[in-house]
């Protein structure tokens, strides 16, 4: 019995020292391999007459989402710059005496970066033109979106075998009644705005007319905006653009240079060739690659050299509020109530901060939440500048939480305004009754069972939620007609739901200024009377150490991988992602302040 226990104890021993031995080499592993992909990337070499390589496939977010394990092992795409790494490093690489052009690659599709944001980037790509540098670009098939931001180049070109997308905007919403129907799943309405169109997919099963009124002037909006950027760059009329969406769609490469859309139709190896002239390599010497640097390998140095400068007293924070408003923390890719509340009082507190940039990119959220929200807006804007930078989106409850800022920056392709409120209750009671289950209550006050979900709502329920919806959409019209001085007769006219661009929205006074986040920044820095002496501090701030290793193990650039889906997967992942918004709707109240469900537009 002993030699037993010895043996098991010696066992128990030599299985806990492995177990120690395995954790401390695999976490050695990880910190080594963290260091060396660190100092691989540090201070990348930009050799003289370099070109800086933009891939198109590139997702430019407003801030830098969590690493993903599960979409680095399936191959997703992990190529994502914050805007701000974007702008900076173009900007940088403008000034910079060894880069002397820009290749946009489009070889590796598009990504889907909103107009308002490629529209920064626009503008960069402008600066570093101003500055006598070449813009070249090629691709094999021409998105608009991909042709929105390269048509600014001195050379477009495009493959022979290649097509170009020249067909308008559309915007295709999906509506899930006859499935809800189908299945014995109950859906009850209260809205206040007849534009207010975010319930729509559950109550319809097609566009309202005043739903398709309002995305049809949108549409306008954005793609008049695409006509004349394009038009002015290429040196042709929004007609003849019009023309040719209309009669073509689908453009060939020789009607494509013959119309002026691009400059040459040629190989890449010619574009290369192109290149080459810039760097001043000779083009026959086809076993030596062009001199380049990748955006992003770039950029990492820019971003590291700027949040390496010492410690200042005068602050610009800029915090990014992206995703669903949400009450509670949220996750980390949505705009948790208490999260932000608690960045807002802490930088209120903080002395070095002397005026806040509030980059919103939000379809809204939870009326309760979004108040909240705003409330620490208000109390900051007491101590400080606060300025509004609207993303791509900034509608409904991201309205909301804009309204009370000092000023409101957009672009004119921004998706802003949905001044309304809704409230969505399910029921599954003939889902149930379809499979035998039924429900019975005791309660001891009449409504004291009104948050069942197991069966319709009353007359006299529904109309306590239609109350509340209405008081809330009071309060936001209220609030809107306050903070942005305007009548509130006016306010409730341009409310009701409707959605505008930011063209629009600056015209009935919904927005203050056309421009960028970098043009919100500068004027922050004029409203705190900055001067030059000042830097710049971004919020949420910069990711754990753990989470850290975690992006650097997944975006070993030995691993790059495409994805291609399919367009069958494509609509699936549509419709999936239009159901799992329904775990962002948990205000206390049931009342929601949302844009339409699904707003894609290609």
């Amino acid at each position: 019995m002993g030699q037993f226990i010895k043996q098991t104890f010696a066992s128990l021993i030599g299985s806990l020292t492995g177990l120690f031995l395995f954790c401390a080499i695999g976490t050695s592993s990880l910190v080594f391999l963290f260091f060396s992909t660190t100092s691989q990337q540090q201070e990348p070499t930009v050799q003289e007459k370099s070109i800086l390589t933009f891939d198109l496939s590139t997702e430019i977010a407003d801030s830098q989402p969590p690493a993903n394990i599960a979409q680095a092992i399936s191959g997703g795409n992990t190529n994502t710059m914050t805007l701000r790494q974007v702008l900076n490093a173009l900007d940088k690489a403008a000034e910079d005496e060894h880069i002397v052009g820009i290749f946009l690659d489009g070889r590796k599709g598009v990504g889907s970066s909103g107009y308002a944001n490629l529209a920064e980037v626009r503008n960069a790509l402008d600066r570093f033109q101003a500055k006598g540098k070449k813009v070249i670009a090629y691709d094999v098939n021409w998105s608009e979106r991909e042709y929105y931001l390269s048509s600014i180049a001195d050379e477009v070109i495009i493959n022979p075998m290649g097509v170009m997308e020249i067909n308008g905007l559309s915007s295709q919403q999906i509506f899930f009644q006859g499935a809800l129907e189908k299945y014995g799943i109950g859906v009850q309405v209260i809205r206040v705005g007849s534009y207010k169109s975010a319930v729509e997919p559950y109550t319809r099963k097609n566009l309202s007319s005043e739903n398709r009124q309002q995305t049809q002037a949108l549409l306008t909006d954005l793609w008049s905006k695409f006509l004349s950027t394009v038009g002015e760059s290429r040196q042709l009329s929004a007609q003849d653009l019009q023309k040719i969406a209309d009669e073509k769609g689908f453009v060939r490469p020789q009607y494509a240079l013959k119309a002026g859309l691009v400059d040459r139709v040629a190989y890449f190896d010619k574009a290369i060739a192109s290149l080459k002239e810039l760097t001043g390599q000779k083009a026959g010497e086809e076993n030596e690659s062009v001199r380049q640097i990748a955006l992003n390998t770039y950029a990492s140095n820019t971003i590291t050299e700027d949040s390496s400068l010492e410690k200042v007293d005068r602050k610009i924070a800029v915090v990014y509020a992206e995703g669903s408003i949400v009450g509670g923390k949220g996750n980390i890719q949505e705009i948790g109530s208490d999260r932000f509340a608690k960045e807002f009082r802490q930088l209120r507190e903080d002395d070095s901060v002397k005026a806040v940039v509030l980059r919103v990119n939000s379809p809204g959220g939870s009326a309760t939440a979004s108040e909240v929200i705003l409330r620490e807006i208000l109390l900051t804007r007491k101590h400080k500048p606060v300025i509004v930078s609207m993303g791509n989106i900034a509608a409904s409850g991201g309205y909301w939480i804009s309204a009370g800022a000092d000023r409101i920056f957009a672009e004119e392709n921004t998706i802003t305004g949905s001044i309304g409120v809704f409230g969505l209750l399910t029921n599954i009671q003939e889902i149930g009754e379809n499979h035998g289950v039924t429900w019975d209550v005791v309660k001891t006050g009449r409504f004291a069972d009104i948050g069942s979900t197991v069966r319709p709502k009353t007359a006299e329920e529904l109309a306590i939620y239609q109350k509340s919806v209405t008081n809330t959409y009071n309060l936001f019209l209220n609030k809107v007609a306050q903070y942005r001085n305007l009548p509130r007769k006016k306010v409730d006219e341009i409310a009701q739901g409707r959605i505008w661009s930011g063209k629009e929205a600056y015209k009935i006074g919904l927005v203050d200024q056309i421009g960028g986040l970098e043009a919100a920044i500068a004027y922050a820095a004029e409203t705190a009377k900055l001067g030059k002496n000042w830097q710049l501090e971004e919020y949420p701030q910069q990711r754990s150490f753990e989470a850290e290793i975690l992006d650097r193990l997944m975006k070993i650039e030995a691993l790059e991988q495409t994805a291609s889906v399919d367009p069958l997967t494509v609509e699936l992942l549509k419709f999936k992602s239009n159901l799992t918004i329904f775990q962002s709707l948990n205000d206390p109240q049931g009342v929601y302040a949302r844009l339409p469900f699904s707003l894609d537009i290609d």
